[in-house]
């Protein structure tokens, strides 16, 4: 996937989970952060950032934030639509039948639905930008939703569905993601039922670009 026009700034800080103040040229911007999450690691004063300009001018922000360096890893793109558009492009090469978005399941919708040969595949999507010591980890915060589309996926499973949950890790250098007990327990034991039930575990490493983030290599968990 592609950004239209992308400039660099710098991190001032974050008044609340949508906005950030951002130097930008020499002025101080507000600009719209990309991603709810708490990305304290990430998003600390200084950090150099990148930022898709809009286009649109009615908006009450004219930036949106996609993307930090963090020292000693590189950039880490935080854009939390991104993960849903680059699995759409790499999908797209999968050699599915039919790819649909946002299928409804029991009380959730998974990401993406595709067939093939007459077998339904469940495929949910997580974005991952905390990285430890060389290892990623999701959630980097409570998620009730995360722990209801894996035991609906482990449901599905059992059904006779072929499921999967994809970590797109939006960041260079790391090779697996691991589950954050530590922040959310919950979701770790929830990971390990769905494994146990057959539910495959992805980690979909990427390639950050100036403009652009893309799948370049899949890995079993």
């Amino acid at each position: 996937m592609k950004y239209g026009r992308i400039i660099e700034g710098r991190f001032l800080s974050r008044p609340n989970r949508f906005v950030a103040r951002v130097e930008i040229q020499g002025r101080e911007e507000t600009v719209h952060v990309k991603n709810t999450g708490r990305c304290r690691e990430l998003l600390v004063p200084g950090a150099p950032v990148r930022l898709e300009v809009s286009d649109n001018p009615s908006r009450k922000t004219k930036y949106d934030l996609v993307a930090v360096r963090k020292e000693g890893l590189g950039w880490v793109n935080i854009d939390s639509q991104a993960p849903n558009r680059v699995v759409k492009e790499w999908l797209e090469t999968q050699d599915f039948d039919v790819i649909r978005p946002e299928f409804s399941y029991g009380r959730s919708r998974i990401d993406f639905a595709m067939e093939k040969a007459g077998q339904t595949y469940l495929l949910e999507v997580k974005g991952c930008t905390l990285e430890v010591d060389g290892v990623g980890y999701f959630p980097d915060a409570p998620t009730e939703r995360g722990v209801k589309h894996l035991q609906e996926l482990t449901q599905a499973q059992r059904a006779g569905y072929r499921c999967g949950i994809a970590f797109v890790i939006q960041m260079e250098g790391i090779t697996e993601v691991r589950p954050n007990t530590a922040t959310h327990p919950e979701f770790g034991q929830a990971l390990a039922e769905a494994r146990a039930a057959g539910v495959k575990v992805l980690f979909l490493l990427c390639r950050v670009g100036e403009d652009s983030l893309e799948i370049v290599e899949q890995r079993e968990g």
